[in-house]
C-alpha cells in the first residue's frame, strides 16, 4: 500500500497545510477562559486538541514539540508559519533525549512549551511522563488546556486521536486549568492531576461555552 505522505509529495502537502492554517486563522475566533498569569509554563493538551495552540497566549514565545515523522514535518511547517517555535523529537532514545534537552533550555530561558501529552501515537487520553519530567527539571508549572465549540465548522477528523479543527468561520473557547505545581509531589500524583484537570476541562466546556455565548463574548473587542 502506498503511503499518502511520502518524499515525493511532502513539499506539496507542506504548502497546502501552510495555506490552510494561515487562511483559517482569519476565521478562527478564539476567546480564553482562565488564561494563565504565570510564564513560562508547560501547556498540556490531548493530541486531539493540538490545534488549541491557536489560542495560547503569546504564541511567538511558545515552543511546540512535534515528532520527526513526515506527518510531523507538515505540522511543523504549518506551525512555524503561524509564529510558533518548533522542537522536533522522536520516540527513539536519542531523539527523545535531544528534544527534551532542547525544551528544558527553552523553559529555563523564559519561553513556554506546548506538549500533546498522549502523543504522538497514544494510548488515547493517557498522560505520558515527559510533561512531569520537564516541569520538575525546570520548576515551572503545568497548565492543562482544552478547546470547545458547538459550531458546525468545528470538525472531528477520522484519525486515531479524533483530532478537532475548525474548518471555516468558528467561535471557539480555550479553557485553561489552574497551574499545576510539581514540587514535593510524586510523578504519579502529578500525572493524575494533569489527567483529571483535562477531563474536568472537557466536562465543564459545554456550560462555559454556553455562558460565553450568552455574554456575547465573541462580539466584544479583544
Amino acid at each position: 500500500m502506498v503511503r499518502l505522505i511520502n518524499q515525493k509529495n511532502l513539499f506539496i502537502l507542506e504548502g497546502i497545510a501552510r495555506l490552510f492554517v494561515n487562511t483559517q486563522k482569519h476565521f478562527t475566533y478564539i476567546r480564553r477562559f482562565n488564561p494563565p498569569k504565570t510564564e513560562p509554563c508547560v501547556y498540556a493538551m490531548w493530541h486531539e486538541n493540538q490545534f488549541a495552540a491557536y489560542g495560547l497566549p503569546d504564541i511567538n514565545n511558545v515552543n511546540i514539540l512535534i515528532s520527526n515523522s513526515m506527518d510531523g514535518q507538515i505540522i511543523s511547517t504549518a506551525a512555524q508559519s503561524l509564529g510558533f517555535k518548533i522542537c522536533r523529537g522522536s520516540s527513539n532514545r536519542k531523539g527523545s533525549v535531544s528534544s527534551t534537552l532542547h525544551m528544558i533550555d527553552k523553559l529555563k530561558s523564559g519561553e513556554s512549551v506546548a506538549i500533546m501529552v498522549d502523543g504522538p501515537r497514544g494510548p488515547y487520553h493517557e498522560v505520558k511522563p515527559g510533561v512531569v519530567m520537564l516541569a520538575k527539571e525546570t520548576k515551572v508549572p503545568i497548565v492543562p488546556v482544552h478547546w470547545y465549540s458547538t459550531d458546525i465548522t468545528f470538525r472531528k477528523f477520522p484519525s486515531w486521536d479524533k483530532m478537532l479543527s475548525p474548518v471555516g468561520p468558528c467561535r471557539i473557547l480555550n479553557s485553561f486549568s489552574d497551574p499545576i505545581y510539581v514540587e514535593n509531589k510524586s510523578d504519579e500524583q502529578v500525572l493524575s492531576e494533569v489527567k483529571n484537570a483535562l477531563i474536568n476541562l472537557e466536562k465543564e466546556a459545554p456550560e462555559r461555552y454556553k455562558e460565553a455565548r450568552k455574554a456575547k463574548l465573541w462580539k466584544q473587542k479583544q
